[in-house]
């Protein structure tokens, strides 16, 4: 073969492999669901992707993701869907980007929650530590220490979720921030260490909320606390102010919790099937009990979990889509 028609030939070849290589890539998905990283939230962000692909045709990929982060993301229209928005936890970004600015839509289905503080029921029957109060004696809050430096030790939440900031502030209301050291850690560590406790019968205090699969593996109960009043709830978040934690007070319980899905109102117009989707989805707190459990407890994985819950649940998804 004559050399200038091979590298003819080879030129034809490598602008081949250039053309299919550009144009041969997979195309983009439709949306972008952003994940948080607590159990419900990855497996609701999962079964919205299969459900929309079944039901819509529409391809939408799954991106880990800080609520912050996702709020940032729906007002430019970058991302779509997020799965989980917390109320009271994100009054804040709500006021925001879906009262004020108005890029961010919520279903209206919200699903109901609690928060606070929990132990498991022989540290409060064992050790009289029943009341939130409790925790700011040091003679009670002795019991948690596992370093020997004198005071216990609490999981308030996970680094970067914003009832972890809120519970830093009612720890500082209620005066336990002296006696107990206020361990931020991933949930599942958190909850790892739960069940230690609750199998050996060690005391144990931690930030909780429901639906959650901890209260059916376990004997948990909730301290009591003052009833919440709006007049003493005054949450300042990290993001807005840098001295939040000073001009933030707390002394009452949280206020009754829901959360909901949020979604870009861009998604909306550009896809009203998808806002109409996610607006009939009505997940009960039994059902998100299921997925945190299946997550956390039989480390399913999301995606694989969401694909099954899809096949089973025909009826659900069929509603959803009318």
């Amino acid at each position: 073969m004559d050399s200038r028609f091979r590298q003819h030939l080879l030129k034809v070849s490598l602008a081949a492999l250039t053309v299919l290589a550009v144009h041969g890539q997979a195309p983009a998905a439709d949306l972008l669901i952003a994940m948080p990283n607590w159990p419900s939230g990855q497996a609701a962000a999962n079964i919205i992707k299969y459900g929309i692909k079944q039901k819509l045709q529409l391809d939408a990929d799954v991106r880990e993701m800080g609520t912050m982060t996702a709020f940032a993301g729906m007002d430019t229209g970058e991302v779509d869907v997020y799965p989980e928005i917390w109320l009271p936890n994100f009054d804040s970004l709500v006021k925001k980007y879906v009262d004020g600015r108005k890029t961010v839509d919520l279903s209206s289905k919200g699903v109901p929650a609690t928060q606070g503080i929990c132990v498991t029921r022989e540290t409060a029957d064992k050790y009289g530590v029943k009341d939130i109060s409790d925790l700011a004696d040091p003679k009670k809050a002795s019991v948690f220490d596992t370093d020997g430096d004198g005071k216990g030790e609490m999981w308030i939440g996970a680094l970067g979720w914003s009832s972890t900031s809120i519970e830093k502030i009612r720890a500082k209301s209620y005066g336990y921030e002296k006696t107990m050291t206020l361990l931020q850690m991933p949930e599942d560590m958190a909850m790892a260490a739960v069940d230690a406790a609750a199998a050996t019968g060690q005391p144990i205090a931690f930030y909780c909320y429901s639906p959650h699969h901890i209260f059916e593996l376990h004997d948990i109960v909730e301290l009591t606390e003052p009833k919440y009043d709006p007049a003493k709830w005054h949450i300042v978040m990290p993001s807005d102010d840098p001295d939040w934690l000073s001009k933030s007070e707390a002394p009452v319980a949280w206020d009754a919790s829901h959360f909901y899905i949020g979604f870009a109102s861009s998604t909306a117009k550009r896809l009203p099937k998808v806002a109409a989707f996610l607006s009939h989805i009505d997940f009960t707190p039994e059902e998100v009990t299921e997925m945190s459990y299946a997550l956390q407890v039989d480390r399913q994985d999301p995606a694989k979990y969401a694909q099954t819950w899809v096949a089973n649940h025909q009826d659900r998804l069929n509603a959803w889509s009318k």
